[in-house]
């Protein structure tokens, strides 16, 4: 059995790094959005133009990231979305919704002062976990049926 995992959500921490690299050894191809938070902004103006109101900059960005994003999402077998401690990931809880729309396995990544406000978004995830080591041995499992330790 192999695995293709969409890592959504968060940018600005090594977390997706660090599910890749404990996940080495296991049949699993690993995809996300642009990482780049300048290119991720700009991409919209970048490549259709400038434009003089930021409203209508973001939006540009906003929807040509979104045709990686529908990409990414629907070609997953797995969805982890990670909401990080410092920004609101309104992008991420967006992710979150469409991944299980599409009745994709969604596990969802977030520290505990997280799950009030995330308690939604928590109940259409598989699995629920604080952090990445947790990922990985919840793909290991997929894949092998072994327990970590």
């Amino acid at each position: 059995m192999s695995l293709s995992v969409y890592l959504s959500g968060e940018i600005h921490t090594d977390w997706r790094e660090q599910i890749i690299e404990g996940a080495q050894g296991l049949d699993i191809t690993f995809n996300s959005p642009v990482t780049d938070h300048d290119a991720s902004d700009d991409c919209g103006v970048a490549i259709l133009g400038a434009e003089p109101n930021k409203y209508w900059h973001d939006h540009k960005g906003a929807m040509v990231n979104a045709i990686r994003t529908r990409k990414g999402i629907a070609d997953a077998d797995v969805v982890v979305v990670r909401f990080g401690e410092k920004y609101k990931q309104w992008n991420a809880a967006f992710d979150a919704g469409y991944a299980a729309a599409l009745g994709k396995s969604l596990i969802v990544l977030h520290g505990p002062d997280h799950q009030h406000a995330l308690k939604e978004v928590d109940a259409a995830a598989l699995a629920v976990a604080e952090q990445p080591a947790q990922v990985v041995d919840v793909l290991r499992y997929v894949l092998t049926g072994k327990l970590p330790g």
